[in-house]
């Protein structure tokens, strides 16, 4: 008996096609129906599935009641028939008929349960399962469509997977919303905002001093939203994200973004404004080929110096003052820390991917991609846990940043500042 339960392990699978071959009369008559095209192979697999399954349960029956003897009484426990029940498997159900026990004695309570089909109804990684499938863009409505039709098999219902997955995404924004950072050496943090129906969700990314990159927070609310911005900076704090050491922070260019970081990390810390986000808000006051013109001069004044470039990108607002006064002042407004990185001497390895929130777009789309069929955002919990569980689903294929290999550079000018700072308050 030990030597069968070795042979069905996943891995194995080599193995029990070889035992089946050589002791598999009873296939025989399938594989002539497969060949003569009356069966089809998911049906093959059905039948042959259900079959492995109720053998199963058979084999522990067998352990409490004793291999069955027709019109011979049993021992303490004994076979009382069979009747109808259901296995659990990954997405859908499939009916069995498992042996009933029953003690000898009789009563009320003298049903015996049979230990494997109680552990095949405890699955608890079902809903971790149903997270991946929902995860990879198939919704609770129709994920029918990517789970085998078996022939008497009868699916998990649209309620169940809601059920399911709302335990275990809320589960997955608790693990995230408890993630600590004490140990994590962050040098750069991410803030931006995504867009689920009518709500808007601000998102924390954050890169060590190796250039790995970690989702660090979640909250419901605009990046325009003081009090929401504020909040999920001091839970960052709370979390082992400490206001000690200076961050690079690099934002779409929100006011309340940046007075928040300022309120609660304090003023030393650079904030770098997207430079994505600065080139699109001006180019929405312009016409097509004259946007197209100016948007060269600004990519090209970001690879300057900070003084070079922002002298570039001044004579360029006067330029536009008088006929597009709106794009002249967009550009203007916060032009210093559009010139951070450059400021801080970084290398161009390093700029291309520090200048820009890109870090958090690149994940958010494929958040989008697992959450593109869910039509109905009911309430700031639901996008919530959907994006818990989208975030950290993609975080799984994170790699680090381009240019990492140059992160010490910026540790460098970062730990020189906090240097500097110190000596000021001892002096």
């Amino acid at each position: 008996m030990g030597e069968l339960y070795q042979i069905v392990e996943k891995k194995d699978s080599r193995q029990l096609a070889e035992y089946l071959s050589r002791n598999g009369q009873a296939l025989l008559p399938m594989v002539e129906l497969i060949e003569q095209g009356q069966m089809v192979v998911e049906e093959f697999i059905e039948v042959l599935g259900r079959a492995a399954l109720e053998a199963v349960l058979e084999l522990s029956a067998a352990q409490l009641a004793g291999p069955p003897h027709q019109g011979k009484p049993g021992g303490e426990v004994h076979r009382h028939g069979k009747q109808p029940g259901s296995v659990r498997l990954s997405t859908q159900k499939v009916h069995v008929d498992r042996p009933r026990l029953r003690h000898k004695s009789g009563g009320e309570g003298a049903e015996v349960s049979v230990p494997a089909y109680d552990a095949m109804q405890s699955d608890p990684s079902l809903g971790a399962r149903l997270g991946a499938i929902l995860m990879s863009g198939v919704s609770a409505r129709n994920y029918q469509r990517v789970v085998p039709q078996m022939a008497d098999t009868c699916g998990v219902s649209k309620s169940t997977i809601s059920r399911e997955f709302a335990a275990a995404s809320a589960e997955q924004l608790k693990a995230l919303c408890e993630r600590r950072f004490d140990e994590v050496e962050l040098l750069v943090i991410y803030l931006d905002g995504v867009q689920f129906g009518e709500h808007r969700v601000i998102v924390g990314v954050g890169v060590d001093s190796g250039g790995h990159k970690h989702i660090l927070g979640l909250a419901e609310g605009a990046t325009e939203n003081a009090t929401v911005v504020r909040g999920l900076l001091e839970d960052l704090v709370e979390r082992g994200v400490t206001p000690d050491r200076r961050r690079l922070f690099v934002i779409d260019g929100s006011k309340a973004l940046r007075n928040a970081i300022e309120s609660v990390f304090g003023s030393g810390n650079p904030v770098q404004r997207c430079r994505n986000h600065k080139i699109e808000n001006v180019l929405g006051y312009l016409p097509g080929e004259l946007g197209e013109q100016v948007k060269s001069v600004m990519k090209a004044a970001y690879r300057l110096g900070a003084d070079e470039g922002m002298a570039k990108l001044k004579q360029q607002a006067n330029w536009l003052e008088t006929e597009y006064p709106s794009a002249a002042a967009s550009l203007l407004e916060g032009l210093a820390e559009t010139f951070t990185i450059n400021r801080l001497g970084l290398p161009t390895t390093l700029r291309r991917c520090l200048g820009t929130t890109n870090v958090v777009e690149s994940p958010t789309s494929g958040v989008r991609v697992r959450t593109r069929r869910v039509t109905n955002w009911r309430h700031g919990e639901m996008v919530l846990r959907w994006a818990a569980a989208a975030y950290l689903d993609t975080e799984k294929s994170f790699r680090r940043i381009m240019g990492y290999r140059d992160l010490w550079i910026l540790k460098a000018a970062l730990d020189e500042k906090d240097r500097d700072k110190k000596e000021v308050r001892v002096a």
